[in-house]
């Protein structure tokens, strides 16, 4: 699963919250689900997150609170692993903005600008809007709207995936080995994905 989030700021540990979620449901590389929610995080946004996200204060009234929507959305991402890009800033949230909920998440997450880093060796950066281009994958919907960037995100993980399997020979390449990839020097990249086609 493509998880990604739309913020009031940059940390929930300085009361930062979620004002949109995003996800699309991967199945041997076909999206076959979709969550989607703005929600309300109990005060007015900043005039720079609306023009950043799109996302106005108007849009957010009446919306539900972040907690009704993350306890739907615990059991939509229920026993999935999960794919972010830049996954430390969507784990953050998503751990803060569970746990307020009173539920949590348990399951793997691997973060596709990391994993990026690895693949697209010649990338001038590894912003999501440049690796789309660089990757020739074609735009959907809205940057810094949740459910674009992860239908984006899944395109670009779709395209990683496709890229190792096919250079390397491999059949399937598990997300435990992607998070340890991700987590290796670059420079030994090509090393470790050799060692796995054997």
């Amino acid at each position: 699963m493509v998880l990604d989030f739309e913020t009031t700021g940059l940390s929930p540990q300085y009361g930062d919250r979620a004002i949109e979620i995003g996800a699309v449901l991967l199945e041997e590389g076909v999206v076959v689900d979709r969550f989607q929610k703005l929600m309300d995080p109990g005060f007015r946004i900043s005039p720079f997150i609306e023009t950043y996200t799109g996302i106005t204060n108007a849009m957010l009234k009446g919306q539900p609170r972040c907690e009704e929507v993350m306890s739907d959305f615990a059991r939509f991402i229920s026993g999935r692993n999960i794919v972010a890009h830049n996954a430390s800033f969507d784990r953050r949230f998503l751990d803060a903005e569970l746990k307020r909920a009173g539920r949590r998440f348990d399951g793997a997450c691997c973060c596709s600008l990391l994993l990026s880093r690895r693949i697209y060796l010649d990338a001038p950066n590894y912003r999501l809007q440049t690796l789309v281009g660089h990757a020739g994958i074609q735009q959907s919907g809205s940057f810094h709207r949740a459910l674009a960037d992860a239908e984006m995100t899944a395109a670009l993980w779709r395209d990683m995936l496709v890229r190792i399997e096919s250079r390397y020979g491999l059949r399937q390449v598990t997300i435990g080995q992607l998070i340890e990839l991700s987590g290796i020097d670059r420079l030994y990249a090509h090393r470790y994905l050799s060692s796995l086609a054997g």
